[in-house]
């Protein structure tokens, strides 16, 4: 009798913690169809991406993974994740190769995640965004926002708990909008036996409140706070359609570490944000210093098709976005 082999399946993965998180949930999915997990591109028989669309560089590479996985007749490709915001017509077009596309929420529909790390789980409360900033495809890709139950999540956290895992960190797009009571959900987790940590990500600083900030000072919540400022100057805030100002920004950053003394703060930057002059980048420069982060993400603006400011004259170089993202990062990370 001849030994039937396995089919093998190998996940890609670009973006952000959100579609780490997902990719643990397309794993357990072909898992229970009886797949086994191929150690490299070059042995699989099904290769699924699980795409980004915040920048279009992280496209690009989607791009390029697939002209590479072409010349691998035997491979089936699916594609999932942010870029299913484009039309099935629209992405046929720009991906002939790919053989099917799926949008995550069908394709991971209530299946649990295969954790990977035994001791660190993600775990989503929320998901999508209703703020629209000019800049970001996130209300077009994940939908608006969408809260899981309360009684929910803590029966998920209590369950990894009794599975071994000590520590987690909760998922949305803007954990601080959750529906049910932010504040109140970390208090109740924090009081779970066996559980040693609880990091979150990520806030927007206009629903951080003192509820929020008083929460955080509890032992078992992670000291670090990822704070997204994108900006430090108001007109390119409004333009953003961030709704605080740079001052508003700072004063919360005073507070917070006037209440929690040891936090560590990190933040998101975009350069060459449309009609950034050079003044306005430096007002950023300035806030940085001020705000003294522990890490930076800094981003290069590209244009997204379907955002208020694909609209903009994007009238920056890439030379100068360059310049600018080479100065911020040696202040933030490099310092760090």
């Amino acid at each position: 009798m001849k030994y039937k082999l396995k089919k093998k399946y190998f996940v890609v993965t670009f973006g952000c913690q959100m579609n780490k998180a997902d990719s643990e949930k397309i794993e357990a999915v072909y898992k229970k169809k009886g797949y086994k997990k191929a150690k490299s591109l070059k042995e699989t028989d099904v290769v699924i991406i699980n795409s980004c669309s915040v920048r279009l560089a992280a496209e690009h590479r989607v791009f390029g993974l697939v002209n590479n996985l072409s010349k691998y007749k035997k491979i089936k490709i699916i594609l999932t994740g942010c870029m299913l915001r484009y039309s099935r017509e629209k992405l046929k077009y720009l991906l002939p190769e790919v053989t099917q596309f799926l949008k995550i929420k069908d394709l991971v529909k209530d299946i649990k995640p295969l954790r990977k790390d035994k001791v660190h789980a993600w775990v989503s409360i929320m998901e999508g965004c209703n703020n629209f900033c000019t800049y970001c495809v996130v209300p077009y890709s994940r939908g608006r926002e969408v809260s899981r139950p309360f009684e929910e999540i803590i029966c998920e956290v209590r369950e990894l708990v009794k599975k071994g895992f000590k520590h987690i960190t909760l998922l949305g797009q803007n954990v601080n909008s959750y529906k049910n009571n932010f504040a109140k959900l970390l208090a109740v987790l924090h009081d779970i036996k066996d559980l040693e940590k609880i990091s979150f990500m990520t806030s927007n600083p206009q629903d951080l409140s003192t509820y929020i900030i008083r929460s955080i000072k509890l032992p078992k919540i992670d000291r670090y706070l990822h704070l997204p400022v994108q900006s430090g100057d108001n007109e390119i805030l409004r333009r953003m359609n961030r709704k605080y100002t740079a001052e508003e920004y700072l004063a919360l950053v005073k507070r917070i570490r006037k209440e929690i003394p040891n936090i560590e703060i990190g933040t998101d930057i975009i350069v060459g944000f449309p009609g950034e002059t050079r003044q306005q980048f430096e007002n950023t420069v300035n806030l940085c210093r001020k705000a003294k982060f522990c890490v930076g993400y800094i981003s290069k603006y590209s244009p997204r098709s379907g955002t208020a400011a694909y609209n903009f004259k994007d009238n920056i170089s890439f030379i100068e976005k360059k310049r600018r993202w080479r100065i911020i990062n040696k202040l933030i990370n490099k310092i760090n």
